[in-house]
C-alpha cells in the first residue's frame, strides 16, 4: 500500500524524513518535492539504487539521471574546470530552476549510466529537498514520472505513475507553482538545462541550452552576455531537473528527464 506523508503536518514531516534517510540508506527510491517538479530520488553513490531508479522509470541507461546537491560549494568537490560563467550563473540562480552540465571529478565512485564523463547539477530551492540533500548528500533524482509521461507536480500524480516502486512518499504541495510555465510543453515548469562543456578552461567557448524551461534564455544572458551563448535552436521533444531532474541525458527532478552526449542530457533535472 502507497503511503504519502503530508509534509505540511509536523508529526508526518518527522516521520517522513526518517524514512526517507532510511530508504535512501538502503538504496530505495524515494519521492520528494522541488521548486520545479516532483523528483524520483535515489542515492548517487550506490549503482544498484540509481539502476533502481532508471528501471522505475523505463529508461535506459543512456539516460542517466542528474544530481541534486545541498549547496554551491559542493560544485567543486563533483566537477572540474567549473568556468566563471558557471559559477556566476549558479550564483544568479541557485537555488532555484537552473541545471548545469560539467565535467564530473574523475574520482567519484559512482555510476549514473553512459555519463560520458559529465554530470548535470541543480541545487533546488525547495526546504524539504533541501533538508533531505543536507543529511544524505548529493542525490541522482529523475523527474517522477514514467518515461513519455507528464512530470509529477503533486505527490499524488508521482504515486499514480510508480506506485510501490517507491518505498516513501513526502508531499510538499504543488510543485513549480511559483515559476511561470515556459518550458518547452504546454505548463512545463521544468529546469532550464545549460551545457557548460563546451567553455574551455581558458574560457573560450560557448554555453548551449539544451533545455527551454523556467529560467529563460534572456535571464541568462543578462548575467554572462549573449555572446557566451550558442545560438538558439529549434527545441526537441525531451522527457520534462527534474529532473530534475538534472549533457550526457538529464532528467528534469528538475532536473525535472535527460546522457549519451551533454547534447542528449535533457532529462528533467528534477526536477
Amino acid at each position: 500500500m502507497t503511503v504519502i506523508h503530508d509534509c505540511s503536518v509536523e508529526s508526518e514531516l518527522l516521520a517522513g524524513m526518517r524514512l526517507a534517510r532510511r530508504a535512501i540508506g538502503s538504496g530505495e527510491l524515494v519521492v520528494i518535492p522541488t521548486d520545479t517538479v516532483y523528483g524520483l530520488a535515489a542515492d548517487a553513490f550506490s549503482p544498484a539504487a540509481v539502476q533502481r531508479l532508471l528501471d522505475a522509470k523505463g529508461r535506459e541507461r543512456t539516460s542517466p539521471p542528474p544530481v541534486l546537491v545541498p549547496g554551491i560549494p559542493t560544485l567543486d568537490a563533483l566537477a572540474v574546470e567549473v568556468p566563471d560563467a558557471v559559477r556566476s550563473l549558479v550564483a544568479e540562480f541557485w537555488p532555484g530552476g537552473l541545471t548545469v552540465i560539467l565535467r564530473a571529478q574523475p574520482s567519484l565512485q559512482w555510476d549514473l549510466g553512459e555519463t560520458r564523463g559529465t554530470v548535470a547539477l541543480r541545487m533546488p530551492d525547495h526546504r524539504i529537498a533541501l533538508e533531505l540533500l543536507s543529511e544524505t548528500g548529493p542525490l541522482a533524482v529523475s523527474s517522477a514520472n514514467l518515461s513519455g509521461q507528464p512530470s509529477a507536480t503533486s505527490a499524488q500524480d508521482a504515486a499514480g505513475m510508480l506506485g510501490d516502486l517507491v518505498a516513501v512518499y513526502l508531499d510538499g504541495g504543488e510543485a513549480g507553482a511559483e515559476y511561470q510555465a515556459i518550458g518547452e510543453r504546454p505548463g512545463d515548469t521544468s529546469s532550464t538545462i545549460v551545457d557548460a562543456t563546451g567553455i574551455d578552461a581558458d574560457g573560450t567557448g560557448v554555453l548551449r541550452i539544451v533545455r527551454a524551461g523556467v529560467i529563460s534564455r534572456e535571464r541568462i544572458a543578462e548575467v554572462v552576455g549573449e555572446e557566451l551563448l550558442a545560438p538558439a535552436v529549434e527545441p526537441e521533444t525531451v522527457d520534462a531537473e527534474a529532473e530534475a531532474e538534472v549533457a550526457p541525458s538529464v532528467d528534469a527532478t528538475d532536473a525535472p528527464d535527460a546522457t549519451p552526449g551533454p547534447a542528449d542530457r535533457t532529462d528533467a533535472a528534477a526536477s
